[in-house]
């Protein structure tokens, strides 16, 4: 495939996800759920268009992410023709279908370890591309209830955040 169109599909990437994407998700999306870009391509082309400042990176909490610019908006709508249509409805449905799942998966982080006493934490945590938006450490008697908190976390998050917000904010 040509490096242009495999810069523009990228560039579509971004454009269709509407928020700041991990070098593992693009893989994940772009090269091992889909073969819009084979992972040497995506390594190659990343760094050429951030320095095209077509797409910009940011680090938070040791993760880099990468959001398209201004410049990188422009470009597409320039060439958007360039990718084949089939491709952009390709990605267009699967975006679509998956946003929310890869959002959460950047999203929101969950680890648990074994304490010395037999307890164990849980540590979970809600990330945005600037920051830690809510970091927890949950204290829990078993392995059983480790996982389970563990599991839970992806589906509960925001409700966990905005039930505390209510409270520890808005409250009585």
């Amino acid at each position: 495939m040509d490096t242009t169109v495999s810069k523009l599909i990228l560039l579509y990437v971004f454009d269709q996800m509407e928020i700041p994407i991990t070098k593992e998700t693009l893989n994940d999306m772009c090269c091992s759920q889909n073969d819009w870009l084979t992972y040497m391509t995506l390594t190659e082309i990343l760094p050429d268009l951030v320095q095209a400042r077509f797409i910009f990176s940011t680090v938070t909490s040791k993760t880099e992410y990468y959001k398209i610019t201004q410049e990188g908006r422009d470009c597409l709508n320039y060439f958007f023709m360039k990718i084949p249509s089939s491709t952009r409805k390709e990605i267009g449905l699967f975006i679509k279908k998956n946003r929310q799942e890869y959002k959460r998966k950047q999203e929101y982080f969950k680890d648990y370890y074994q304490n010395p006493d037999g307890t164990y934490t849980v540590r979970l945590k809600i990330l945005e591309p600037l920051g830690t938006k809510l970091e927890l450490s949950l204290n829990v008697a078993n392995r059983a209830e480790a996982k389970t908190v563990f599991n839970k976390w992806n589906k509960c998050a925001g409700e966990v955040y905005g039930e505390l917000y209510r409270i520890l904010i808005d409250g009585d």
